[in-house]
């Protein structure tokens, strides 16, 4: 049989009988239905808010990729970032300038694409997230971006410490390890002289942050960007006000924990602190230091000239003499020596006095942004309390003659090194003017990195952005004489600072701190120091051995040398190249070897070099005992002081280390 066609809904809607009665009521009977109505409504309201109150998550999944996911939380306003598939916490992001009881799901305005979370706060700010490609095998990224929708809105995202200690940022006077036992007002993440700026950032510094639940995160080089850091709470990043500027980093989280010229390390450096006055005078002063070295059998090193020693010299040996000839060479031999340079003018020099005149030198000094139809205005800043013009490396020709002079002065003064101070800091933010694109944040520092870079392997600058992967050695920032983490106690969380950033190859301060402190002259601060710097890529010295302690200092000195070059050189030489195959650093905190245990995350106080020498020396003066973990639970530790063996995973109590000792293990 064939079945009859429905037949066709014509649109309208056919009145029911009970509306015709309604009509047919009286007007009592209608306000009692319509109060009905009211109650009802009312009613369906409470129950509903009730339900998003009560039945509604505080947590929602908003992106979930194959390891993590990330969740918006209702309360606090937060981004959570966990691991898959047991759902355990990596990371807690609060963010501000946006309402954080609006829920943002389910306004997903990217719901086309799996891969990305879209929402906007239609009157503040816009959010994406979105997978990425993985940065290393065996991790997976997300890209979080803020877009303000107001010129008003600064965007501020804050990273929370709570069960996680974190790693990397900015080096800071007073050195810390974990970051979460700093402290640091709001300020541009730029790297600086912490000599002219005790409170700033140092010179040092990487848009890179790792957290001990296996997240890092990393902030682009373009983005303008403010850090602070609260102790033990937070670190947060922040546009700067008023410039409707974005904000945008990269979120990793892993399954896992987290060709050099190496001659500068098997000599000690002898930092020349005589007379300056004359080239005549450095001279003498020179001579001296040396014999005096090869008098206490220390026949090998390299003198160490400062800037205005090597300023001193470069004035008499770059311009021949009356019968045409150069000068004689510096008596540093059988030493090595190195000269310093800056990218630095006084105003008062004679170069500085031709650019104004015109030419192609007009251009070599960093200007201010010149008006329409005007000409370029040198940007005028302090060096050394003088007023001085910095070089332009934004100028081929400037850099190109930079560079030449470099080589010139080198070859005339004899010299196998060269370092260049005064490479950090942005002098354009530093005065509130403009600077150009290129230049922006870091990028003054690493543009003259990577030009300083092909000088050659002698070559030592003082700050690194984004130029861990270059030939260079990088001078450390100095320390004050004393024992705090301004002082020595700062020396080892530096260490794992530089190195954890890519900067292995580093030259720390000379033996007992450059910048006086309470304890300057100290020979048990000496001594103490000595015994650090030992296993550390090179060994500097200021004050030498003989002018501030005893005999036995001075042949521990020789020890100390003896040790480095035979001992530890090796070792960095061997795990050099597991750095640059694999990206390890050289210099390792105890958490690389126990990446589960909480107690190994704070400790600050010893280092690796690679996985199988723990350094763990005296930092706190008048103390010969101290307690020593041991990291790696399954491995073995012998003691190269007593030949005792030790388990790995476990804490030696009262471990006794007189002033002449420095305890190591050797796995």
């Amino acid at each position: 049989d064939r079945t009859m066609p429905l037949p066709r809904h014509t649109g309208q809607i056919p009145e029911s009988s009970w509306t015709l009665g309604f009509r047919e009521m009286t007007e009592p009977w209608k306000g009692a239905v319509g109060c009905l109505g009211v109650a009802v409504f009312f009613a369906m309201t409470i129950g509903i808010i009730s339900w998003q109150a009560v039945e509604q998550p505080p947590e929602e999944w908003v992106l979930r990729g194959r390891a993590a996911g990330m969740l918006w939380e209702r309360g606090r306003g937060a981004l959570l970032l966990r691991a898959l598939p047991a759902g355990r916490p990596v990371l807690a992001i609060a963010v501000g300038s946006v309402p954080a009881s609006e829920p943002p799901p389910p306004r997903d305005r990217c719901w086309h694409d799996g891969g990305q979370f879209c929402y906007s706060w239609e009157e503040d700010a816009e959010l994406r997230l979105s997978l990425e490609p993985p940065a290393a095998p065996g991790t997976e990224c997300y890209g979080v971006s803020w877009t303000p929708l107001r010129p008003d809105v600064t965007l501020k995202d804050c990273f929370s410490m709570a069960n996680v200690s974190w790693y990397g940022g900015p080096s800071i006077r007073a050195q810390r390890w974990p970051l979460n036992d700093a402290e640091s007002p709001a300020q541009p993440l730029v790297s600086g002289d912490l000599g002219t700026n005790p409170g700033g950032f140092g010179p040092v510094l990487e848009r890179y942050f790792l957290g001990s639940t296996g997240v890092t995160v990393t902030v682009a080089p373009g983005v303008p960007l403010l850090l602070s850091v609260e102790s033990h709470r937070q670190f947060c990043l922040e546009t700067p006000s008023g410039r409707a500027q974005a904000l945008r980093y990269q979120l990793c989280v892993s399954a896992d924990l987290l060709t050099r010229n190496l001659s500068p390390c098997r000599s000690p450096i002898w930092r020349y602190h005589g007379p300056e006055g004359s080239a005549a005078k450095i001279k003498r002063g020179l001579r001296s230091l040396v014999r005096r070295l090869e008098r206490h059998c220390l026949r090998e090193g390299i003198v160490a000239l400062g800037e205005r020693g090597t300023a001193v010299l470069a004035a008499v040996d770059l311009v021949p003499s009356e019968r045409g000839k150069r000068q004689a060479p510096l008596p540093v031999e059988p030493l090595e020596l190195s000269v310093t340079l800056s990218p630095y003018a006084g105003v008062a020099s004679p170069l500085f006095l031709r650019s104004l005149r015109g030419g192609e030198a007009a251009g070599f000094w960093l200007g201010r942004q010149p008006r329409p139809g005007g000409s370029s205005v040198p940007l005028l800043t302090t060096w050394k309390g003088q007023l001085c013009a910095r070089l332009n490396v934004t100028s081929e020709a400037a850099l190109g003659w930079y560079l030449a002079r470099a080589r010139r002065l080198r070859q005339a003064l004899g010299a196998t090194y060269v370092a260049f101070e005064g490479v950090e800091g942005n002098s354009f933010l530093e005065q509130d003017v403009p600077a150009p694109a290129e230049l922006a944040g870091d990028g003054y520092t690493e543009v003259l990195a990577a030009a300083l870079a092909t000088l050659g392997n002698g070559t030592v600058i003082s700050a690194g952005t984004r130029s861990g992967h270059l030939p260079l050695f990088v001078q450390m920032s100095p320390l004050r004489s004393d024992w705090s983490h301004a002082g020595l106690k700062g020396l080892i969380p530096s260490v794992l600072h530089y190195s954890l950033l890519g900067y292995n190859f580093f030259i720390p301060d000379a033996v007992g701190g450059s910048v006086a402190g309470a304890a300057a002259g100290d020979p048990e601060l000496f001594v103490r120091w000595l015994q650090i710097i030992t296993f550390l890529p090179v060994m500097a010295f200021g004050t030498p051995p003989w002018l501030c302690c005893d005999a036995w200092v001075l042949n521990l000195t020789r020890q100390c040398i003896q040790r480095h070059r035979d001992f530890v050189v090796p070792l960095i030489l061997k795990y050099s190249e597991e750095w640059q195959s694999l990206g390890y650093p050289i210099f390792r905190p105890a958490w690389w070897l126990s990446p589960m245990d909480p107690a190994a995350f704070t400790v600050e106080d010893e280092f690796l070099i690679g996985d199988e020498v723990l350094v763990a020396p005296i930092t706190a003066k008048g103390q010969t005992w101290r307690d020593i973990y041991l990291p790696g639970e399954g491995h073995l530790w012998l003691d190269t002081n007593t030949a005792r063996v030790f388990d790995g995973g476990t804490t030696i109590r009262n471990y006794s280390a007189s002033l002449a000792e420095v305890p190591v293990f050797i796995k």
